[in-house]
């Protein structure tokens, strides 16, 4: 099996594993200031990849501001002692950041958050591989499907997570799902919540900046 073959096995089995594991902890809910589920997030979530002097992330060219938006969270379940917060492109299987170890006593995270040395948490390297840190959606324009579901969740854990990595080779997405899946098997994961951006870079489509 190739490296993307086995980096798709992984994937399914996290996401097989998260999807089908119970939790009990049904009040969890994650929310945002920034915008509502199911709806187009704001330009200064959007990336920002400028070509010809305009931004390819947008349908109008404008200049992203790849910011993580402020995200708070109600009802955590109990004995919870760190959060995991992932934003992953479900349509095209991207994950666009993950931070970990938060602090189980905190109930969200501020605006830009996400940068590169945050205080808030231990980051993985995005998909992207620009490094530990938010990179903001940035969907291919005129590529069906053009409207990506980009899903903020957050994890409640009853453990802190030690993710291999050196400077060199830094812990990334495979690393996290893989921490999940063990995780998940100990039953160290005591629920999760969601919220979903609908984005599309292609003019015309909706759900465009």
């Amino acid at each position: 099996m190739n490296f993307a073959g086995l980096r798709k096995s992984l994937l399914f089995a996290a996401s097989a594993l998260l999807a089908t594991t119970a939790f009990p902890q049904d009040g969890f809910q994650l929310h945002s200031p920034a915008f509502q589920n199911n709806v187009t997030p704001p330009l200064s979530m959007i990336l920002n990849e400028p070509s010809n002097g305009v931004n390819v992330c947008t349908a109008s060219g404008a200049a992203g501001g790849d910011q993580s938006p402020q995200l708070y969270w109600t009802d955590p379940p109990p004995r919870t002692r760190s959060f995991v917060v992932v934003l992953y492109d479900t349509t095209a299987s991207f994950t666009h950041w993950g931070i970990y170890n938060i602090s189980g006593y905190v109930n969200g995270l501020p605006e830009n958050a996400g940068t590169a040395g945050s205080r808030y948490g231990m980051q993985i390297e995005n998909d992207f591989g620009f490094g530990q840190e938010y990179d903001g959606p940035c969907p291919p324009a005129g590529v069906a499907p053009e409207i990506h579901n980009y899903v903020f969740t957050v994890y409640a854990l009853s453990t802190t997570l030690n993710l291999p990595g050196t400077a060199n080779f830094p812990a990334n997405a495979e690393t996290l799902y893989h921490a999940f899946i063990e995780a998940s098997e100990r039953g160290q994961i005591l629920g999760k919540a969601s919220l979903t951006a609908l984005y599309s870079a292609t003019p015309g489509t909706g759900h465009t900046d």
